[in-house]
């Protein structure tokens, strides 16, 4: 038996994958178009009541509908067909997107702590009633936002990056109102400031965790709910793989992961039903999809790690 390759790659999933980025993107636009017109509202607002929280929270709001934007580009760049200097497509157009959205989540936070210390220095005096109706009517807009995009964030790490961004406007809004009710009922200018810490630290853990997991994603690691000795040791198990090795699990987008992997096998064996049954296997034990697989006979061996095959 000569050495056997399969592609496993599921176009259903394709499709899928396909149907979900056009979910999102809805999710995407209505958002992005909430944000645009209450962050005009903020604005306002802020001059009005001559309030720098309610200006720093449209601030912030600009740096969401930038997220968005860049998080509606990515998308779109996603959905384009591979071609032969790309091979596996724009798919990790995502993940550079959810990256570019950590660092500026992490950048926000920077300049919440300086705006924080800026106003310890010197607390403005603003008019607390209507700063607290604005950004209530802003903490609306976040919670409705954040429910249109809960749907896409739990498998797609660029959804997720649009959601925090989201998020972290919502807690400044909470932050907000609870400053605007100190100081328009007690006068406690220092509120401000104190909640602004609170929500810069807030900021800074939800842009490490995205960090973290699209610097793993970009580093070819293995995605975290994977066990790679479990998917070896199932490997091993299956009827005719006498070994495995070489075998490589990492991810190409959120939700797509990807297997590779050499295994030795007797010579009288079929390649075709032993492909069959790891494809099963990968799929039914790890929703693995896309899968590559190098069947070698019993005997055959690679050395020097440079490709020189010899028996």
């Amino acid at each position: 038996m000569g050495a056997g390759h399969s592609h496993g790659h599921s176009h259903d999933h394709g499709h899928a994958h396909g149907h979900a980025n056009a979910a999102n993107a809805r999710r995407l636009v209505v958002v992005l178009v909430l944000v645009v017109l209450y962050m005009g509202a903020e604005v306002v607002g802020g001059v009005f009541t001559n309030s720098l929280a309610l200006l720093a929270d449209a601030g912030h709001m600009l740096s969401d509908a930038g997220a968005l934007g860049l998080s509606l580009f990515a998308l779109w760049i996603a959905r384009k067909p591979a071609t032969p200097s790309h091979t596996y497509g724009f798919y990790r157009t995502e993940i550079l997107a959810a990256l570019v959205n950590g660092a500026m989540l992490v950048a926000i936070s920077i300049f919440v702590v300086v705006e924080a210390v800026q106003r310890f220095r010197a607390p403005p005096s603003v008019m607390g009633g209507a700063v607290m109706v604005v950004a209530i009517g802003g903490l609306v807009i976040n919670m409705a936002s954040l429910a249109i995009l809960s749907g896409g964030r739990e498998t797609n790490l660029n959804m997720q990056g649009a959601w925090l961004h989201v998020l972290t406007d919502a807690l400044g809004s909470v932050g907000t109102i609870v400053a605007g009710a100190l100081i328009w009922a007690l006068g406690w200018n220092w509120a401000d400031p104190v909640a602004s810490l609170v929500i810069a630290a807030l900021v800074l853990f939800s842009a490490w965790a995205l960090l973290r997991e699209t610097v793993a994603v970009l580093m070819e690691g293995a995605p975290g709910h994977i066990d790679v000795d479990e998917v070896r040791a199932t490997l091993v198990e299956l009827p005719g793989v006498l070994a495995a090795h070489d075998l490589h699990v990492w991810t190409i987008t959120s939700g797509m992961i990807a297997l590779s992997a050499h295994v030795h096998a007797p010579r009288e064996l079929p390649a075709g039903p032993l492909l069959n049954d790891i494809r099963a296997a990968m799929h039914e034990r790890f929703g693995i999809e896309h899968i590559t697989v190098q069947v070698e006979p019993e005997g055959f061996h690679a050395c020097d790690g440079g490709g020189v095959m010899h028996e």
